[in-house]
C-alpha cells in the first residue's frame, strides 16, 4: 500500500513499508485511469500447518518475467524509502520481494533504506505488542500464518520502531509539513 500511494500521489516525501512489495498483490490496483494487474497465485501452493495455513509460496515470483506487469512504479517517485521486513514471514516471501523493490528503485538513483529480521514474522507492529503468530483471515476464512518467534520478532519490533521514527525524523523535519514526531 506504501508504495502505490507514493507512485501515485505526488508530494510524499517519505515512506516506510513493512513487510510489502512492490508488486501489485490479489487484486487490480485501479488508479488515474491506469490498472496495475494483481501479481498471479497458485492456492495449490498452499501449505496445511495444522489448522492454519502457510501462504509464503503462493505468490508468483517476483523475478519471473510475467510479474513485471504487475510491479508497482515506485521509482517515479521522489521520495525516500525504508523497507523493513522479517524472515520468517508466512504470509508471503516479504525479505525477496522487499529486495526487489528496493533494487528497482537504486537502480533508479531513490534513496533506500532496507532492514531484514531474523526470526520476525509479517506483522512488524509497535514495540511490547504480543507476537500474532496467526489469526483468522476473514476473506479466506482460514487460519492464517504470519510467522515469528516470540524473542526474535519482539527484538525486530523495538528496532524497526526506531528505525522508522528516525527514518521520518530525517526526512520529515525540515519539511513544511508539520509533524509530531
Amino acid at each position: 500500500m506504501a508504495l502505490a500511494l507514493v507512485a501515485f500521489w505526488p508530494g510524499i516525501k517519505a515512506a516506510v513499508s513493512i513487510s510489502g512489495t512492490g508488486f501489485n498483490s490479489f487484486i487490480p490496483l485501479r488508479v488515474k485511469g491506469l490498472t496495475v494487474p494483481a501479481l498471479s497465485y497458485n492456492l495449490e501452493k498452499m501449505k496445511a500447518v495444522g489448522e492454519a495455513v502457510d501462504f509464503s509460496e503462493i505468490l508468483e515470483g517476483p523475478r519471473d518475467p510475467a510479474a513485471l506487469k504487475c510491479r508497482i512504479p515506485a521509482e517515479k517517485s521522489s521520495s525516500k524509502f525504508l523497507f523493513l521486513s522479517g524472515q520468517d514471514d508466512r504470509n508471503w516471501q516479504s525479505e525477496c520481494y522487499c529486495q526487489e523493490a528496493v533494487q528497482c528503485l537504486q537502480q533508479n538513483g531513490r534513496h533506500v533504506e532496507f532492514y531484514c529480521y531474523p526470526g520476525a514474522g509479517h506483522l512488524l507492529e509497535p514495540p511490547y505488542m504480543p507476537l500474532c503468530y496467526a489469526s483468522i483471515h476473514k476473506p479466506f476464512g482460514l487460519i492464517m500464518l504470519w510467522g515469528g518467534k516470540w524473542r526474535e520478532h519482539a527484538k525486530a519490533q523495538e528496532d524497526a520502531w526506531q528505525r522508522i521514527q528516525n527514518f521520518f525524523r530525517q526526512h520529515l523535519q525540515d519539511s513544511m509539513i508539520k509533524s509530531y514526531l
